[in-house]
């Protein structure tokens, strides 16, 4: 019969689904196994009909070991036996004969299984060692050496022999032998090199190292992929043995893999595989970028734990056994490892294993060697700078938390004044209402069912589907996600914060939680704000603080105050009060640098008050502050100066002290520490005169302004530059830190001796007869009598 199948065109199985596709393949497979089966049945009955043959034949030969078969072994036989039927008499025959041969025999061909098939073990322990032939005490142990097995059908036979025992006269003979060469090595004496040789030596070695390091990096940065084994080589060479060139090579190691896995290493965090994952069959590539990020980790993971224990070592000051290394080299190549970890901490913030360098990092940043412990800072700050999600901040935080809490408080302040470096703006407050209300979600199928037809639920489907694919696309972390991170880091901070306050006020960690509540005040709950206010007033009752920490006290209580705190119906008299006597505490010394707190406070307690400041208070504040302008430096007169500005332009009625002839109730009292009843409405800005004659030429721009009343347009109005620029930024950018003027002042030219001889011309003539009549005379010291004219009215 003809075959009428033609094999399907390339079209046709386009148009085959997979399922028919995939049911086709089973089918022929499963009719191939069925063949099979049927093949292997066929050969079974063949091998019994054969067996029940043999057993029917005596054996002649008693000697032999009669193996008997243990049940009946059901395995696939690879050799084909021929049946009965298809064989000659003369075989039949022949197989009969050589079934009376020993050798014959020792085969055992009733076994059902093919000879080059492993037999399997199933005797028992007890039958096993009942086999092994018993040896007698009394018999000498002999040294024996292991051959190669032979392999049998039974399975494997060991192969021994005995060691060859030699005599004592060639154990002797050997022994001298030894003895003679180890003489001739001794007798060699190892070559002396000079001071200049060595060193040739170590700069050989060193470079050759140099180029290695450098040629391993440079293949792994080629191509990562491939010579990913090559950074453990590298790795090896942090445990380099020669004591001339080690110290050198492991720093170099190190920094070298802390620059490479920079480089290599991927934007997004490596996560294990699970057991699934695994098991499943993957294409070449995949397999290939797994077995890349299942090497970079390890690597990565060794290397950082390197770099942790000779931190260690350099911290309990303990040597290696090898002692390649001594302790005082320790504390450099300390000093790396810790370099390399803070710009790891800085570089890969979303890599693995980033909060252990976090738990690594912040104990030594209250590490007493100066350097290391500003190493970490700078890594501490920098990360804070630039972490714009907050996960990274939030690590770091807690660990601080952790440590400030461990050492009982007793950690450097500067632990603490990190947390000034946060970017954390705005946080989860108490929400209304409306915040509080879930936003819409999507509707669910039964509200789809209920409220609209077919078409628009088909519609719906669709436009929800697109919604969901653009907010996966959307790379950026949501706003919600953001403020919550930032709302559980300066929890932690506040907690940290409000323990230091409560149990260790008198802590050198004050003035860094005053000056941190100063900065985050306006963010906190207003549920906490009475007790901190009560709080705040009791440390600058207490007078055990500082003028620093004085200043950071009030502008903490006037952040409160300005934030949520506008709510709360609180004057804060007191804090303008302790503010306004203590001003003259402000000079050109060592105080200068607080003028940038007290202009901090200023602005907060007018600029963002002026509601509930009155007239005299400002009045007050603003004399005060014009007499401070006359003894700071320049650029806290600049400040000063630009902050009275703000207050005549504030409130309205400042020019009463401009005007000399106007008149008030009382009498101006500038030794009064009441702002509002020291009457400074009856005094004048005496002090503008004096600044308009200043060195500083920003100084006089500023004086001449203020006398015209601080005009915003005009011929008396100040440049865009300075009326633009807030006070605290124009102390900043006047400052002499570098011992120098801005701008530069010009220098005076002193006056010469002959400008005094017209000073005559003022004079009389007669009078300055006398003058010189009286300077040419020698003058005579006389003995002066007190009780002169007291003895002339006794004697009258």
């Amino acid at each position: 019969r003809k075959n009428t199948k033609r094999v399907p065109s390339f079209r046709k199985l386009l148009r085959t689904s997979k399922i028919k596709l995939d049911n086709k393949l089973k089918n022929k497979q499963y009719k191939q196994q069925s063949a099979a089966k049927k093949y292997r049945k066929e050969q079974k009955k063949l091998r019994e009909a054969v067996r029940d043959a043999i057993s029917r034949k005596p054996f002649p030969l008693e000697e032999c070991k009669n193996k008997q078969v243990v049940g009946k072994r059901e395995e696939d036989e690879e050799e084909d036996a021929l049946p009965l039927d298809m064989m000659d008499e003369d075989d039949l025959k022949l197989m009969e004969d050589l079934a009376q041969k020993a050798s014959f025999l020792t085969r055992d061909l009733s076994s059902n299984e093919p000879v080059h098939v492993k037999k399997r073990k199933r005797e028992s322990v007890i039958d096993k060692y009942e086999k092994v032939p018993r040896r007698m005490q009394t018999e000498p142990e002999k040294e024996v050496i292991h051959l190669l097995p032979i392999k049998d059908k039974g399975g494997i036979i060991p192969q021994t022999m005995e060691k060859p025992v030699l005599s004592v006269a060639q154990d002797e003979e050997e022994g001298t032998e030894e003895m003679e060469e180890e003489e001739d090595f001794n007798e060699e004496p190892l070559p002396v090199l000079t001071p200049e040789e060595m060193a040739a030596q170590r700069r050989q070695k060193l470079q050759e190292r140099k180029m290695y390091i450098a040629a391993l990096a440079s293949a792994i940065l080629s191509e990562p992929d491939n010579n990913i084994k090559k950074l453990k080589e590298l790795r090896a060479m942090l445990m380099e043995q020669d004591p001339n060139v080690a110290v050198i090579v492991r720093k170099l190691v190190m920094v070298s893999l802390m620059e490479v896995f920079k480089d290599i290493v991927p934007s997004y965090k490596i996560r294990p595989l699970t057991e699934a994952e695994k098991a499943t069959k993957v294409k070449k590539q995949t397999q290939k970028l797994r077995e890349f990020e299942e090497g970079l980790v390890s690597q990565y993971k060794f290397y950082l734990e390197n770099l942790e224990q000779t931190i260690k070592d350099w911290k309990q000051r303990k040597l290696k056994k090898s002692n390649v290394i001594s302790l005082k080299a320790y504390k450099g190549l300390a000093e790396i490892a810790v370099k390399c970890l803070c710009e790891l901490l800085v570089a890969l913030p979303h890599f693995n294993f980033h909060n252990n360098i976090i738990v690594l990092i912040v104990p030594l940043m209250n590490d007493a060697s100066k350097m290391i412990s500003e190493l970490c800072f700078e890594a501490v700050k920098k990360l804070f700078k630039q972490d714009k999600l907050g996960y990274a901040s939030l690590g770091v935080v807690k660990v601080i938390s952790g440590l400030v809490r461990g050492r009982n408080y007793d950690v450097r302040p500067e632990v603490l004044k990190v947390f000034l470096h946060l970017r954390i703006k705005e946080v989860e407050l108490q929400k209304d209402s409306e915040d509080i209300a879930p936003k819409k979600k999507f509707m669910t199928y039964k509200e789809k069912r209920k409220n609209l037809s077919r078409m628009q639920r088909k519609w719906k489907k669709a436009e929800e589907k697109l919604e969901r694919e653009l907010l996966e696309a959307e790379a950026s972390e949501s706003k919600e996600k953001k403020l919550k991170l930032h709302t559980e880091t300066l929890n932690i901070v506040f907690v940290t914060y409000f323990r230091i306050l409560k149990k260790a006020q008198k802590s050198p960690l004050l003035p860094a939680v005053l000056e941190g509540l100063a900065k985050f005040a306006h963010l906190i709950n207003v549920e906490f704000f009475d007790d901190l206010l009560i709080v705040l007033h009791s440390l600058i009752a207490s007078g055990g603080l500082s003028y620093r920490e004085n200043l950071h006290c009030i502008l903490s209580a006037f952040h409160i105050l300005s934030g949520q705190g506008d709510v709360l119906n609180i004057d804060p008299m007191k804090f303008y009060t302790h503010l306004y006597k203590t001003l003259f505490s402000l000079h050109a010394g060592g105080t200068n640098g607080d003028t940038e707190i007290v202009l901090q406070c200023l602005d907060v307690m007018f600029a963002k008050r002026r509601k509930q400041v009155s007239q005299q208070r400002a009045l007050a504040f603003l004399k005060r502050l014009s007499t401070l302008a006359l003894h700071v430096l320049p650029n806290s007169s600049v400040g000063i100066l630009a902050t009275n500005r703000v207050l005549m332009q504030t409130f309205p009625k400042m020019d009463l002290l401009l005007d000399n002839e106007s008149q008030g109730s009382g009498v101006y009292l500038p030794e009064l520490d009441e702002p509002e009843h020291c009457n400074a409405q009856n005094t004048a800005l005496w002090e503008l005169h004096l600044l308009q004659r200043h060195y500083h030429p920003t100084v006089q721009k500023f004086a001449a302004h203020l006398i015209v009343g601080a005009p915003t347009e005009g011929s008396g109005a100040l440049s865009l530059d300075l009326s633009q620029r807030p006070a605290t930024e124009l102390f900043e950018a006047y400052s002499m830190r570098g011992m120098t003027f801005n701008p530069p002042v010009a220098s005076v030219t002193p006056r010469r001796k002959d400008t005094f001889s017209q000073m005559d011309s003022f004079i009389d003539e007669e009078l300055n007869k006398q003058l010189q009549q009286h300077i040419s005379e020698t003058v005579v010291h006389k003995p002066l009598d007190f009780a002169k004219h007291l003895k002339e009215s006794s004697f009258s």
